[in-house]
C-alpha cells in the first residue's frame, strides 16, 4: 500500500500563488512538483473560499486577544503596587533612621529585615 503524502500549508499556498500569478500554467507547475493538476486545483478553489479569512478575526482570536489585556492590566496593576510598597518601605527606612538614629538596625530589640 502506498503511504499517503501530506503537505504543508506553506507549500500548498506558495503553488495557490504561483498558479495565481498565471507566469505559467497549471499543468507545468503541478508536474514540476509531481502533483495532480487536479489537486492544485482543488487547493486554488479552497484557497480562494477562504480568503477572506486573512483579513478577520476568528472568535479564538478575540478570546486570546481580551484574555491578553486581561493579564497585562492585571500586570500593570501588581507593578503599580510593587512601586508603592517599595516607596513605602524606603520611607520607613528613611524615617527609622531620623527617629531611632543611623545604626537603629543594629540596636538590641530591632528585627532585621
Amino acid at each position: 500500500m502506498a503511504k499517503r503524502r501530506t503537505f504543508s500549508p506553506e507549500f500548498k499556498s506558495r503553488l495557490v500563488l504561483e498558479v495565481l500569478r498565471e507566469e505559467r500554467p497549471l499543468g507545468e507547475i503541478a508536474k514540476e512538483h509531481g502533483i495532480s493538476p487536479n489537486q492544485l486545483r482543488n487547493w486554488k478553489a479552497e484557497f480562494l473560499k477562504n480568503a477572506d479569512r486573512a483579513f478577520s478575526e476568528s472568535k479564538d482570536e478575540k478570546e486570546l486577544r481580551a484574555k491578553y489585556k486581561e493579564k497585562e492590566d492585571e500586570n500593570h496593576a501588581l507593578m503599580a503596587k510593587v512601586g508603592q510598597l517599595t516607596m513605602e518601605n524606603d520611607w520607613l527606612k528613611k524615617k527609622s533612621e531620623q527617629v531611632f538614629g543611623e545604626e537603629w538596625q543594629t540596636k538590641p530589640g530591632v528585627k532585621r529585615p
